[in-house]
């Protein structure tokens, strides 16, 4: 029986240091993303916390600095609005393309359509977001304008 909640343990242990380091499936990412904007507990309703941690789970190291930088900006990118009440979020690979996987999430924010396009890339920590585009912009290009 000890031998049992030893092995246990140990793949809790690897599940979780997994879990740190980015996501096993690109749905999982974009999934945990928007579990952040929810009508829940108040640790995961107020969106995406911009922290290293966070960054470091989320993307990849080319847009870690730049979304846990401190900035002003007129709304959250993620939900495409300044507030949010999300109805359900459908999630979709779109395409696959060489190192990069295109991963569609369509919700409707406070009624409005929102369809964001993720573009991921899977490395040695799992499935990480290398950008964001909306019909009209990007996450790197909003990140940019907006930064201090």
């Amino acid at each position: 029986m000890r031998e049992l909640a030893g092995i246990a343990a140990l793949f809790a242990g690897l599940w979780l240091a997994a879990a740190e380091a980015g996501f096993r499936t690109p749905e999982s990412l974009v999934r945990n993303i928007y579990a952040y904007y929810g009508e829940g507990a108040p640790e995961l309703s107020k969106g995406l916390p911009r922290d290293e941690a966070t960054s470091r789970q989320f993307f990849d190291p080319s847009l870690r600095k730049a979304w846990s930088a401190p900035r002003t900006e007129p709304y959250d990118f993620l939900v495409q609005s300044q507030s949010w009440k999300l109805g359900p979020v459908v999630i979709a690979i779109i395409r696959r393309q060489y190192d990069k996987t295109y991963v569609a999430a369509n919700f409707d924010n406070h009624g409005r359509p929102v369809t964001l396009n993720f573009i991921l890339v899977n490395g040695p920590e799992g499935w990480l977001i290398t950008d964001v585009e909306s019909p009209h912009d990007s996450l790197r290009m909003f990140l940019e304008q907006f930064r201090n």
